[in-house]
């Protein structure tokens, strides 16, 4: 067993080195060392024809608990979370149906109006925007779209969009966090240790909610200079580009609007409705192409398999982990620092994977930390959802802290720099840093006052 742990380690730090590297892309990354644990690993140093079927987990998707389930035991965390696999793609495939309606574009361009096209009030209303539509909608997405408005919108308003970028970006991991469904690390948190929807918004979403409050004012103060600089004449609104001509199609539009609301209630509801987030994914994907009609194929050629396929190598070598024992090896000396205090263990666990998270990518550190949490909160007999609300809001906060903490932040800097905006690591550190520091810091006190 010493020599297959030895070597899932080894894999385990090679994937994290090549990923943060960035020089080859990240699905073959994982692909290849989740091969190699494979291989490796089960085959050559355990032996196990067993632990290869258990990590490839394939068995669970023809269980009728994987579809529907009355309690809520959850999926287990052991292996390829197939759960986290469909849910996201069905959500990707429910995005792109939007984006290809429009529904983006004139949502930023309505809002924009609502506010008179006024430098500071759609400053707040975007970062408000931002966090809301990452609780439902990968922040990718949501990053991508509003940084290209917010530039288009900068030229016409001539003001520098870089503050109002950099805002969006924390906005948007902070939104993640609110929910389930908001951030990668979250769903597998939710689907691994069985939480619903509500569970998220109960306790996630609280502190998300008060952070909010707190974000928004310290980057109004941070930026206040920077976006009323140079602007002394009033914007005539009837200049502006119309929100209507940015649907592309009224019946695409009003029908991605539906499916995009049944997709709230159905997430809201599953822990009611017994629907599991796999099921909940798979309907949104199927309904959102037979709506389609002809443009089904083109949707489904913009899906970021990319992605899907980077989550499916990164379990299989976090399963190579789990199986030698390595996370409990990680849970005991977690337990043993603590010495069995909850408060202590919670703010390792937040401020570790904060920490973490603002270098390395906060999905597998999550994934990696999901077992570690399971296995620390039964041996030292404290409650695992504690430990997981910390594990939530250490990861997708941690990521906003650096430009390449979270691909929300990759993005939001890239569309900024293509359009000649470039922000170094000192200019996007100065602000996200200390805004990172306050929101952990809340999260923190607010568990130990709610939970400890």
């Amino acid at each position: 067993m010493l020599a297959a742990q030895i070597l899932a380690v080894i894999i385990f730090i090679t994937m994290f080195i090549l990923v943060v590297l960035d020089k080859i892309e990240r699905q073959y990354v994982t692909l290849g060392c989740g091969l190699a644990t494979l291989i490796g690993v089960f085959g050559i140093a355990m032996r196990s024809l067993d632990a290869i079927l258990l990590t490839l987990n394939l068995k669970s998707i023809f269980t009728v608990e994987f579809w529907y389930e009355a309690g809520s035991a959850g999926e287990s965390s052991c292996g390829i979370n197939w759960a986290t696999i469909i849910f996201i793609a069905g959500m990707m495939v429910m995005v792109e149906g939007m984006a290809k309606a429009g529904f983006f574009r004139w949502l930023c361009m309505m809002l924009a109006r609502m506010v008179h096209y006024k430098p500071i009030p759609l400053f707040v209303a975007f970062m408000l925007m931002s966090a809301v539509l990452a609780m439902f909608i990968d922040s990718i997405t949501v990053i991508l779209f509003l940084a290209a408005v917010t530039i288009e919108l900068s030229k016409l308003l001539k003001f520098n969009p870089v503050p109002m970028i950099l805002s969006e970006i924390f906005c948007a991991n902070l939104g993640g966090s609110a929910t389930m469904c908001g951030d990668p690390p979250n769903i597998i948190i939710g689907t691994s240790l069985g939480y619903s929807f509500a569970d998220f918004i109960l306790n996630t979403g609280v502190m998300a909610l008060i952070s909010l409050v707190l974000v928004v004012i310290y980057f109004y103060f941070a930026f206040r200079k920077e976006l009323v600089a140079g602007r002394t004449e009033e914007i005539d609104s009837s200049s502006m580009p119309n929100p209507k001509d940015t649907i592309t199609n009224k019946k695409d539009f009003v029908i991605s609007c539906v499916i995009f609301a049944c997709a709230v209630v159905m997430l809201v509801t599953h822990a009611q409705t017994g629907l599991t987030v796999a099921l909940i994914g798979a309907v949104i994907a199927v309904v959102t192409l037979i709506t389609s009609g002809r443009y089904a194929l083109e949707i489904l050629k913009r899906v970021d398999y990319k992605t899907l396929l980077f989550f499916i190598g990164l379990f299989i070598v976090v399963g190579g982990l789990e199986q030698t024992g390595i996370l409990e090896l990680i849970a005991g000396l977690i337990g043993e620092v603590s010495r069995g205090n909850l408060k202590i263990m919670v703010a390792i666990i937040i401020w570790v994977s904060a920490v973490a998270s603002a270098f390395v990518d906060n999905i597998p550190f999550a994934a990696t930390m999901v077992p570690v949490i399971q296995s620390l909160a039964a041996v030292q007999g404290v409650d695992t959802a504690t430990l997981a609300w910390a594990l939530s809001m250490g990861t997708d906060i941690g990521g906003s802290a650096t430009p390449i903490g979270a691909s929300a932040n990759v993005v939001g800097t890239s569309v900024a720099a293509k359009n000649g905006h470039v922000i170094g690591w000192g200019k996007y550190c100065k602000t996200a840093i200390p805004a990172t520091v306050v929101v952990i810091a809340v999260s923190m006190i607010f568990i130990f006052f709610r939970y400890c």
